[in-house]
């Protein structure tokens, strides 16, 4: 049906003639008035729906005649329908626009539809917050993989990203920390920033602290009419002395009016940021014999690009007049409509966060900056985009040279190891011998074994067969466990030790105190009764075909696994990758020489474990063990070191292979397998460790090798290595008092 034209005298009766022709559910089109009244053009609703359904018809085909005129409906005016031809082209453009417009709307509806990726629903949050892209994709490098996955309204992803721009934010671990230093305090910022409130909310806490006898205040704002009066106010209810200090009069010269005091609080005149005047101001501050330490006071309320100024120029003149600025103090907290922008600043530029100001009153509106709540009120606060951000595409994989420009970053993910894994320092250290003349590296090894040896509680040893690795000429070393079941970060390399199985056990139970033995294979004779009697735990790794004593009869154990009891059933992982785990066990007796010793056999408990695929069930193997250990929830967590092993073996091989290419080819076989089975260790705690700690260092070193990593061994053996690379690096450019990288 084409479009019809209506007209009447008013809009009440061409309406009519519309219901009357076309029915209630008659489209309108268009309407206007006229020289004969008021005109609408109006069409049926079923033909809308038929021309929805069928395609647009070229215009270059053949039009369709135009309706007869007994086909179409009589005017009451009188009034002829308009020409066919030029209502069937306007019926065809008509049908084309409505179908343009469904087509938009059905694309605006797929670009504004919440993302299910976390990945993108991250980022989209943090560019929202207000944070800037670079920040937001070097946060998002280290998104675990199985929270990038997360659908829907997960909480997961958003809580590990509070938790993420909390630890990178560096702050004031507590108060005692700032006010303890006794020296001089200088607030430094440009006009307006809250300095006046701000030194004497910091001087009344000191009073509460310290008394008032111990603290002084200074001012040098000389261009604010009644600045002086101000702070002299404040200096009075406070109880404590105020001194002015004119442009050009050095710090030194107050010396004698300060006297006894402690901590002085320097009141500075606000600059602009853009004030060639500031490293003349700075300069004065510096130049006495005491050391000013300055704190930069940044505007939470400011724009972003304000905030960035302020920080880069103080920063520049701080340098210039060969100071340090280090710490800042955010003000205005409560009139900022989004914090993402300050504390991006404050991330970008490594400054420590002390305070934040959130108030007028004195001294109350002051708070120690709280890196949780900071992060969560950032990410709270959000302006909705126009347009969806574009997902986050994968970064390539970072090599040693991209990282010397992050060292930011290169810090927090050192940080983050020495807090969550015990012995990285000593990791640390080993790898710098290699910097050393070969004959130096032996005698500082000596003395790095010797004093980890006494620090390290070793619990128990994962001794390692006494044979070299197929086609290498070394053996791999033994590793240590603590009392947590966590691997010591510096194994026992094995020609470092006595001769002969029973002698190692012996050494080890008298200098290291270990008492749990996690064998290779079943003890000799001799080890076999020297255990027996010292009644310590001991467990071995046997095959199949291990023949024992179970009913009168000795049979292997490979045919006693259907007698077992099931025990219970953990998911692991081996050799990176999930696997899971099924236990069972059976109470054997066995002996090293049977035949010879029948009748004195040791009570054992032989364990049985099925490995399979956790997601389709394909079995992955059997594992055989024999211990003396008697409680389940003891022997359980020993038997999986025995899996976790596994994948030591293996990534030490690959890990001392990439050390012959990072380390200087005058390092000793010895240190290299060292740092080899090290940090393949600490790779494999890495791997297995799920709490929220552990998943977020993961993350971060997972980030550092770039592009979207799956948790795999490999992956984080390669991050470890291109982190201490790194770092090593860094050292040598002269660059780590600067970075902590120290």
């Amino acid at each position: 049906m084409s479009v019809i034209r209506f007209v009447g005298q008013t809009s009440r009766e061409a309406m009519r003639q519309v219901r009357e022709s076309l029915g209630d559910d008659a489209l309108i089109l268009a309407n206007r008035h006229t020289e004969q009244g008021v005109e609408i053009l109006a069409m049926a609703d079923d033909a809308v729906e038929g021309m929805t359904a069928a395609p647009a018809p070229s215009l270059a085909a053949p039009s369709t005649p135009p309706p007869s005129p007994a086909a179409a409906p009589a005017l009451p005016t009188g009034e002829a329908a308009v020409d066919g031809q030029a209502l069937h082209a306007m019926s065809e453009q008509l049908l084309r626009e409505m179908q343009d417009m469904r087509t938009l709307l059905a694309r605006e509806q797929t670009r504004h539809a919440p993302a299910r990726d976390g990945r993108t629903r991250l980022k989209r949050l943090l560019r929202e917050a207000g944070f800037g892209e670079a920040l937001t994709d070097e946060l998002l490098a280290a998104l675990p993989a199985e929270l990038d996955a997360a659908e829907g309204d997960d909480e997961r992803p958003l809580a590990w990203l509070q938790r993420r721009l909390a630890s990178r934010l560096a702050v004031l671990e507590e108060e005692e920390g700032f006010f303890a230093p006794p020296g001089i305090v200088s607030l430094v910022g440009p006009t307006g920033v809250g300095k006046t409130t701000t030194t004497a909310k910091l001087a009344a806490r000191f009073v509460q602290r310290h008394g008032a006898d111990r603290v002084a205040l200074i001012t040098t704002d000389s261009f604010r009419i009644g600045a002086h009066e101000q702070l002299r106010i404040y200096a009075e209810i406070l109880g404590i002395p105020m001194h002015a200090l004119a442009p050009d009069q050095p710090i030194d010269s107050l010396a004698p009016l300060l006297r006894g005091r402690r901590w002085v609080i320097i009141d500075t005149v606000g600059m602009s940021q853009r004030d060639h005047r500031i490293i003349e101001q700075i300069a004065q501050l510096q130049g006495g014999r005491v050391r000013v330490r300055m704190v930069l006071l940044l505007n939470a309320a400011s724009q972003p690009e304000t905030l960035e100024e302020v920080a880069s120029r103080y920063g520049q003149a701080a340098r210039a007049a060969g100071a340090e600025l280090n710490d800042c103090l955010l003000t205005k907290q409560d009139e900022a409509g989004r914090l993402a922008p300050a504390i991006e600043t404050v991330l970008r530029h490594g400054l420590r966060l002390a305070f934040v100001s959130h108030g007028q009153r004195v001294p109350e509106d002051l708070a120690l900056a709280d890196p949780r709540a900071l992060a969560i009120q950032a990410l709270a606060t959000r302006s909705p985009l126009p347009l969806d951000e574009a997902p986050a595409t994968p970064r390539p994989r970072a090599t040693t040279s991209d990282l010397l420009g992050q060292g930011r970053r290169l810090s927090s993910a050192l940080s983050g190891l020495r807090r969550g894994l015990a012995g990285v320092t000593d990791l640390e250290a080993a790898w710098d011998l290699t910097a050393l003349p070969e004959e130096l590296q032996a005698p500082r090894l000596d003395a790095l074994l010797e004093r980890a040896a006494e620090q390290q509680a070793r619990v128990a040893t994962l001794w390692a067969p006494r044979r070299p690795l197929k086609g290498r000429n070394w053996a791999m070393p033994d590793l240590g466990l603590d009392a947590h079941g966590h691997w010591l970060a510096l194994p026992d390399l094995q020609h470092r030790q006595s001769a002969g199985p029973l002698n190692r056990l012996i050494r080890a139970e008298a200098e290291q105190g270990v008492r749990v033995h996690l064998l290779p294979g079943l003890p000799d004779a001799e080890t076999w009764r020297w255990l027996t009697e010292g009644e310590g735990i001991w467990s071995s790794q046997v095959r199949a075909g291990q023949r024992v004593r179970h009913g009168g009869e000795r049979r292997a154990l490979s045919e006693l696994a259907a007698l077992a009891t099931p025990a219970t059933t953990v998911d692991a992982r081996l050799r990176g990758q999930p696997c899971r785990v099924a236990l069972s066990r059976l109470s054997v007796t066995a002996a090293p020489n049977p035949r010879r010793e029948q009748g004195s056999e040791t009570p054992l408990e032989a364990w049985f474990a099925e490995l399979s695929d956790p997601e389709s069930g394909d079995a992955l193997g059997r594992r055989f063990w024999l211990t003396t250990c008697r409680h389940p929830e003891d022997a359980v967590p020993l038997l999986l070191r025995y899996l976790q092993a596994e994948g030591v073996t293996q990534q030490t091989r690959r890990a001392e292979e990439r050390l012959v290419e990072l380390l200087p080819a005058r390092t000793r076989p010895e240190l290299r397998l060292l740092l080899a089975a090290g940090i393949a260790t600490q790779a494999s705690h890495l791997e297995h460790i799920d709490d929220e700690a552990g998943q977020d260092l993961r993350a971060e070193l997972l980030g550092l090798v770039g592009g979207r990593r799956r948790r795999r061994d490999t992956a984080l053996l390669e991050a470890l290595l291109t982190l201490f690379s790194a770092r090593d690096a860094m050292r040598q450019l002269g660059a780590a008092s600067v970075e902590n990288i120290e």
